[in-house]
């Protein structure tokens, strides 16, 4: 096996280290979040103190896609991933103390620490893959583009899943620090082989950006951008805290239950997106744009109301609740995977991380608001008041992919 990677064209190898590298961590993100939410849960922290764990998760995600790309483009994607990877290593070892100093504050640090190491991994290989990209026209290039993408994302979304299983499945039968412990040796593993393999000037720009420069200014990427933010915040706003709890406090499911069903609902997700450039490219067979955005996000936005109105009027909560999830999860990929496209498609060759950072910063500000939403509306009006706002935040995002460039 070794020697067919070796063999491989160099493009297609940094590829797929990328890749390798982007599966590894997301697989302990996705394990970690599980981990913390249903730890704290445990030991009888209410819904709006579990979601101010990830307060710092988030905020310092969006400071960190600003900083991050202009880093990236300064001093190549191949650092600011390895940096994302060694920074996840601590953040799992910050978890390690004894159980006396696994206070509030601390576990928020650990957090707000896999807040920036996350973003900068996400940010290195979303940019990474359009320098890796080469073909000899421009509609082959934006099809081969659209192709990766959603292949990393699709993939990436999958492990995720598997991550949230991975998580339920350790604290049920190591106990969090022991699994934490595992996840952090993995990491590690990863972390070093990372370093060795990955290309030194991969995404560096060919003139060094000012700081100023970290704001777009491009219209569309501005546009998209904005749209990202509602985008995401209508998912995480009944989906990150309200959700896992619903299910446990609500159906009575224990760790494995919870864990493993969102773990399959992610992984059917990250298929779904793998799919996407089947489903949303045009007959004549240019990419995507505005205008499919726009219908896709259309068709997202009334699936948690009739969620909503179904656990109101009781009928068949549970049946109601996991088929809508099914089928909001199956559009919203399509919808995350169209738009992973278009901010790439988008971005300048030349210093592409500080547009992609630019964009994932909205991404992580919409994050940080359905977050804290998530705890809050759940504890103080429950779950179906979350599947409302999340409604409302789509109809935002409609209304601002008006304005998105049609082609």
């Amino acid at each position: 096996m070794l020697t067919k990677f070796k063999a491989l064209p160099e493009q297609v190898k940094q590829y797929l280290i990328v890749t390798g590298n982007y599966w590894g961590f997301t697989l302990t993100d996705g394990a970690l979040r599980m981990l913390v939410v249903l730890h704290f849960h445990q030991l009888g922290y209410t819904p709006l103190a579990i979601a101010m764990l990830f307060l710092f998760y988030e905020i310092f995600g969006v400071v960190t896609n600003l900083v991050g790309g202009y880093l990236g483009a300064r001093v190549g994607l191949n650092r600011t991933m390895n940096i994302g990877l060694g920074l996840q290593v601590a953040a799992l070892c910050m978890l390690l103390v004894p159980n006396t100093m696994l206070t509030l504050v601390w576990v928020m640090a650990a957090q707000g620490l896999s807040g920036i190491a996350k973003d900068l991994n996400k940010m290195s290989a979303k940019s990474s893959i359009k320098m890796l990209v080469n073909s000899d026209s421009a509609q082959e290039s934006s099809q081969k583009l659209y192709g990766w993408i959603a292949k990393l994302t699709g993939s990436k979304n999958a492990l995720k899943g598997a991550g949230f299983f991975l998580g339920g499945a350790l604290l049920s039968l190591f106990g969090f620090k022991s699994a934490i412990a595992i996840m952090a040796l993995g990491l590690a593993i990863i972390w070093i082989m990372s370093v060795v393999s990955l290309k030194k000037d991969l995404g560096k720009a060919k003139s060094k950006p000012k700081f100023s420069e970290i704001f777009s200014k491009s219209r569309s990427i501005n546009i998209l951008s904005a749209a990202r933010l509602f985008l995401f915040a209508a998912r995480d706003v009944w989906f990150v805290v309200a959700l896992p709890l619903y299910l446990g406090s609500q159906f009575g499911w224990d760790h494995y239950y919870v864990g493993g069903f969102l773990a399959l609902w992610i992984i059917a997700y990250g298929f779904v997106q793998t799919q996407a450039p089947k489903l949303t490219s045009r007959a004549d067979g240019n990419p995507p744009g505005g205008r499919e955005a726009l219908f896709w996000v259309c068709a997202l936005a009334a699936i948690p109301g009739v969620i909503a109105l179904a656990l109101m009027f009781n009928v068949s909560p549970e049946l109601s609740l996991l088929i809508g999830l099914m089928i909001f999860g199956a559009v919203f990929a399509i919808n995350s995977s169209l738009h992973s496209f278009l901010i790439v498609h988008y971005a300048s060759d030349d210093g592409i991380s500080l547009d992609v950072g630019f964009y994932y910063m909205a991404n992580a500000m919409g994050r940080l608001l359905g977050t804290v939403l998530s705890g809050y509306v759940y504890q103080v009006a429950g779950l179906e008041a979350c599947l409302w706002i999340s409604s409302g935040m789509l109809a935002i995002t409609a209304l601002i992919s008006l304005y998105l460039p049609k082609s």
